[in-house]
């Protein structure tokens, strides 16, 4: 490794520390308010009357909004930079999430969810992109592992809060309401911190001096030149319209865990707020399957191969709570395999489109490629409610959930071979 490289990445560290954890604490406030529905449906479903077919389509429809807006937020983004677009994505996501508190009836439900969809559309993507113009690709899983760290953290730290919160009633609105209504206030202030503290680049960056940004502009252009560059030279190029599969795969059993997960615990017989409290266990050692995979991910640079590991341990998790229902020690184990493989599967796979494409066409990929996977968020949750509707357990539901993460490591060992990817 030659001195500016050397350099470049003492410098990056620091950038890290004070980038990332802003950028996690975005994250879990945007998955906290994605998948609070899933605590909310505890007593709203009861209040309101919904079925679990209701909720289940109810809640995917988030990921049509999603859908339509996410490649043009992303495009958008690149042109005006990561501080204003990022500050306007938290500031409305927040605002349509706190509007749930007053659903009347499954029509303002759907309308709801499909708004926020369109609200966060390009969130997650944009941080993808944005990660492209400050680390260099023998870093980025690692950093995108820690970036996934969001989902897990916000239900550690969402869970037992949200279950606290369903407890309050008062002024005319009940706990889920209150849930709500407090869960959007952080992400509004969030929203006008990433417009203090979050630069565009690294030449925009206050926080390193002119010398510090030369050394970190030159690492980054040191890097090896990406194939495909231009938005429409991306949209022909096949290996994009592939890798959807893996995402869509690996998405589906996290959107599953996420809004059906708490119902699953706290059908086991725990309440509201001990249910919170269950749901720390499969989310802590998430955190620490994904951590390994990310940093052993860096060091073999063997990224296909890590996503497939990810996707088979996400299987083996389902399959055991299957096998277990019945036992709660067992189920819980397996949720931690499940959830640890599907976000260790979501950090890895992110590492690959970088290894090809570039500029407007790592934009545009980064999102056509997630809103089309994040289709598995309408497609999972409504199939489980259907699953469960029409059989009264979760049991079979877990099975498909199985099925789907197998397919993830075989659609990526066939990618690897056809892509030459590592």
């Amino acid at each position: 490794m030659t001195t500016i490289q050397h350099e470049a990445d003492a410098i990056l560290r620091r950038a890290a520390w004070r980038l990332v954890p802003l950028i996690l604490a975005m994250y879990v406030a945007a998955f906290l308010n994605r998948v609070n529905v899933g605590f909310a449906a505890l007593t709203m479903n009861q209040d309101l009357g919904f079925s679990p077919e209701v909720f289940g389509w109810g809640t995917g429809v988030f990921f049509l909004g999603y859908l339509m807006f996410e490649v043009p937020s992303n495009l958008i983004m690149e042109k005006v930079g990561a501080r204003i677009w990022m500050a306007r994505i938290m500031i409305t996501w927040a605002l349509v999430s706190m509007a749930f508190a007053f659903v009347q009836g499954p029509l303002m439900f759907f309308v709801l969810r499909f708004l926020l969809g369109l609200a966060e559309a390009g969130f997650y993507p944009g941080i993808l992109l944005y990660f492209t113009y400050w680390f260099p690709a023998s870093t980025r899983a690692r950093i995108l592992a820690l970036f996934c760290m969001g989902i897990p953290v916000s239900n550690i730290l969402g869970a037992p809060f949200s279950g606290w919160l369903m407890g309050i009633s008062g002024y005319g609105f009940k706990g889920w309401q209150w849930m709500y209504l407090l869960e959007g206030i952080p992400t509004i202030a969030l929203g006008f911190l990433a417009w203090w503290g979050l630069p565009d680049n690294p030449r925009k960056a206050g926080f390193l001096t002119e010398a510090e940004k030369d050394i970190v502009m030159a690492r980054l252009a040191a890097e090896p030149k990406a194939e495909v560059h231009g938005f429409g030279e991306m949209l022909k190029d096949w290996r994009v319209w592939a890798l959807m599969i893996p995402d869509f795969t690996i998405v589906f059993g996290i959107y599953a865990l996420g809004f059906w997960m708490p119902q699953m615990v706290h059908a086991m017989g725990y309440s509201v707020a001990q249910t919170g409290f269950m749901l720390v266990i499969p989310y802590t050692a998430s955190l620490a399957i994904l951590w390994v995979i990310g940093v052993s991910s860096d060091r073999s640079g063997k990224r296909a191969l890590h996503f497939i590991v990810s996707a088979l341990v996400c299987a083996l998790g389902f399959s055991i709570a299957a096998l277990g229902v019945g036992n709660d020690v067992i189920v819980i184990a397996g949720f931690c395999l499940a959830s640890g493989g599907a976000y260790s599967g979501l950090a890895t796979f992110w590492s690959v489109p970088p290894l090809f494409l570039g500029g407007t066409a790592a934009a545009g990929a980064f999102a056509l490629i997630n809103s089309v996977g994040n289709l598995s968020g309408f497609v999972g949750p409504g199939l489980m409610g259907n699953l469960l509707q029409s059989t009264g357990s979760y049991t079979l539901g877990m099975w498909m959930c199985t099925g789907v993460a197998l397919a993830a490591a075989l659609s990526m060992a066939v990618l690897a071979r056809f892509c030459r990817a590592p």
